[in-house]
C-alpha cells in the first residue's frame, strides 16, 4: 500500500502532477480536436517536465534528483544564483569576501571621480578584537599635493627607476583580456606609475600603450625561453633592453598559490599565446613549481646578477610569499656570501589573488602579507642591507589605509591587482577561472572582452590611482608627516581584546641593524638563522 501511495508523497508529487496534467490535456485534445491547437503548448511544457522527471528518476549521478524529481532542480537553480542574491540583497557594507562591499564601492567611486565620502559615522565595530587605527597629530601638516615617489635601484644598478608608491601588481595577459591590459597600461602611462606584466610575458597589448612596465619572469620563462623550457639569455636581453621596461622581476612564488605550478592545456594555447610566451603549439604550456635556472640561494643571487647584466643594469629583484623562514634567511646569507643584492623584493601575502588555485593553497599556505613584509624588512636590517633594497607589498591592498599600514611595518611601496581590476569594472563575480567574466576583464572570450571600452577605462584606472594617492596624502598630513616613508609602527595600533590595545611597535618589534650578524636571541629569527645555509634551501638541522 505504501508503495502505491509513493507517487502522491511530497517527494514525487510534482512529477505525478505533471504526468497527470499531460495525460489529461492529451485526452481532452483527442476528444475535442478543435481545441487541440490551443492545448499544444501546455502539453509540450508539461510533457517535457514529465520526461525530465523520468530522466531524474533513472539517472544515478545526483541522489537528490532521484528522490525529488523535477523539484530538486529548483535547488540547483537557487544554488547557482546564491552568490548574486547574497551580494545584491543580503550583504552589509562590511560583508563580502575577499573584498567588502564598502571597499569595492570606494574603488568604483574613485575610479569614476564620484563622491566617495560616508555619512553618519563609521560602521566598524571599533571595540572588536582586531580593529586597527592610525594615529593622528595635534599638529597636522599641510597637504603635500605632490606625487609620492621612490627611487628603486641599488649601487649595482645603472638605470634606477623613479617609481610611484602605488603600482599595478602582476597580472598576465591570458588571465586578463587584451582590452583590460590595454586600459591598465594606458592608465599607468597617464598617471605615471608602473604596470607589472605577470609571468605570461610582454604582450603587444602591454607595448601598444607605452606605459612603464615591470617585466615578471616566472618559472616558465615565458618570452625568454628555449623550446625545452630553459632560460634563454639572448631572448631575455632582447626583450629587457626595451626602454619601456623599467624593471625586471623574478617570480619565486605567488601568495595565492605558493609552491604550485600551473598548466595551460594545449587546446588553450592559441597562436597568439604561443608567440608571446615562446611555447610550441599543440603542447601543454607548463609553469613548473620551481625554477630550473638555479637550485640554491647562491645560484639564485647569481641569476639575479645575470638578469641585471642582461637587462642593461636595470633594477632587478624578486617576488615571493614567505614560507619557511630559514629559506629567506638562506637567501640573505647568499647575499652576504656573493656580494650580490637585489634592487627590490616584492613580498606577496597568502591573501593575494589569482585566477584559480586549489582551496587548500589559497586558504592555508604561505605567510600573510603583513607578517611577510615585516619579516623581510627586519631580516634585511639584521644583515645591514635594508638601505640598498626596496620592499614592495602586495596582497589585498585597495585603499590608502591599506597602503599606509603596509608601509608602516616595512614596505617602501605597494602593488595592487584586484583594486585596479575593480577600477576596470570588475564586480567580484568570482568567475575568473571560468572564462565567463561578466565585465570583460578576466576572459579571453572576444565577445565578452569587447564590453570593456578601453578609452573610458583608461581614465578610470588613472582616476583610481590619483584619488587613492590623494587620500594617502591626507592621511600622511593628518599624522603630521610629509612622506609615507616616514611612517613607523608607532603610528598604528590594534585592539587585541575588548580591553587591551597594542601599538604596532609592540606587535612587530624591530631588529637592531646588524643583529643577525652579531647573533640574535630574537625567537622569530634565532633558530631560522642557525638553520639557514647559503648553499642550499634545505635547513641545517
Amino acid at each position: 500500500m505504501e508503495t502505491l501511495l509513493l507517487p502522491f508523497s511530497p517527494r514525487f508529487i510534482v512529477l505525478t502532477i505533471c504526468a497527470v496534467v499531460t495525460a489529461l490535456l492529451i485526452g481532452i485534445g483527442i476528444v475535442d480536436r478543435k481545441i487541440f491547437d490551443i492545448l499544444l503548448v501546455p502539453i509540450l511544457i508539461f510533457g517535457a517536465l514529465t520526461l525530465l522527471g523520468v530522466r531524474d528518476l533513472l539517472q544515478k549521478s545526483h541522489a537528490v534528483l532521484r528522490n525529488y524529481p523535477i523539484a530538486a532542480h529548483i535547488r540547483f537553480l537557487l544554488e547557482e544564483i546564491r552568490p548574486e542574491m547574497r551580494q545584491y540583497f543580503f550583504e552589509s557594507e562590511k560583508d563580502g569576501m575577499p573584498f567588502s562591499r564598502d571597499t569595492r564601492a570606494v574603488v568604483y567611486q574613485r575610479a569614476k571621480m564620484e563622491l566617495d565620502k560616508r555619512p553618519f559615522g563609521t560602521q566598524e565595530d571599533v571595540y572588536r578584537e582586531g580593529y586597527e587605527w592610525m594615529h593622528h597629530s595635534v599638529s597636522p601638516k599641510a597637504h603635500a599635493e605632490k606625487k609620492f615617489r621612490i627611487t628603486i635601484g641599488g649601487p649595482d644598478c645603472k638605470q634606477p627607476y623613479s617609481a610611484s608608491v602605488f603600482n599595478i601588481s602582476a597580472m598576465s595577459f591570458g588571465a586578463l583580456s587584451p582590452n583590460a591590459v590595454r586600459a591598465l597600461n594606458a592608465g599607468a602611462r597617464k598617471g605615471g606609475f608602473a604596470h607589472d606584466t605577470g609571468e605570461g610575458g610582454v604582450s603587444p597589448y602591454h607595448r601598444e600603450m607605452g606605459g612603464d612596465i615591470i617585466w615578471e619572469i616566472g618559472s616558465g620563462y615565458f618570452g625568454c625561453r628555449h623550446l625545452d623550457g630553459t632560460f634563454d639569455p639572448e631572448a631575455f636581453a632582447r626583450v629587457a633592453g626595451d626602454a619601456q621596461i623599467k624593471m625586471v622581476e623574478l617570480k619565486v612564488s605567488q601568495g595565492a598559490k605558493p609552491g604550485h605550478g600551473g598548466v595551460l592545456p594545449a587546446a588553450k594555447v592559441s597562436e597568439e599565446i604561443s608567440k608571446i610566451r615562446g611555447v610550441a603549439m599543440g603542447e601543454d604550456c607548463i609553469s613548473p613549481a620551481s625554477h630550473r635556472a638555479f637550485s640554491t640561494p647562491v645560484g639564485m643571487m647569481q641569476f639575479i646578477a645575470e638578469m641585471r647584466r642582461l637587462s642593461g643594469d636595470k633594477p632587478t629583484g624578486f617576488k615571493l610569499c614567505i614560507g619557511h623562514p630559514w629559506e629567506f634567511l638562506a637567501i640573505c646569507k647568499a647575499m652576504l656570501e656573493t656580494g650580490i643584492y637585489p634592487d627590490f623584493i616584492v613580498v606577496d601575502g597568502n591573501e593575494g589573488g589569482t585566477g584559480a588555485a586549489p582551496l587548500e593553497f589559497m586558504d592555508h599556505l604561505g605567510m600573510p602579507m603583513r607578517e611577510g613584509v615585516n619579516f623581510v624588512h627586519n631580516a634585511l636590517i639584521g644583515i645591514n642591507a635594508r638601505d640598498r633594497i626596496r620592499i614592495g607589498a602586495s596582497g589585498k591592498i585597495a585603499t590608502a589605509f591599506d597602503m599606509a599600514r603596509a608601509m608602516a611595518i616595512g614596505a617602501d611601496y605597494c602593488n595592487s591587482a584586484r583594486g585596479f581590476m575593480f577600477s576596470l569594472g570588475c564586480i567580484q563575480s568570482l568567475s575568473c577561472h571560468t572564462d565567463r567574466c561578466p565585465t570583460g576583464v578576466a576572459t579571453q572570450d572576444p565577445t565578452r572582452a569587447r564590453a570593456l571600452y578601453v578609452p573610458l577605462k583608461i581614465d578610470r584606472v588613472h582616476n583610481y590611482h590619483h584619488a587613492t594617492l590623494h587620500s594617502l596624502t591626507e592621511l600622511i598630513a593628518a599624522a603630521g608627516l610629509e612622506h609615507p616613508q616616514q611612517l613607523r609602527p608607532i603610528h598604528f595600533s590594534q585592539r587585541t581584546s575588548t580591553t587591551r590595545v597594542q601599538s604596532f611597535a609592540q606587535l612587530y618589534p624591530a631588529l637592531r641593524p646588524g643583529e643577525l650578524l652579531e647573533g640574535t636571541e630574537d625567537p622569530r629569527f634565532s633558530d631560522a638563522w642557525r638553520m639557514a645555509r647559503a648553499d642550499t634551501f634545505q635547513p641545517a638541522l
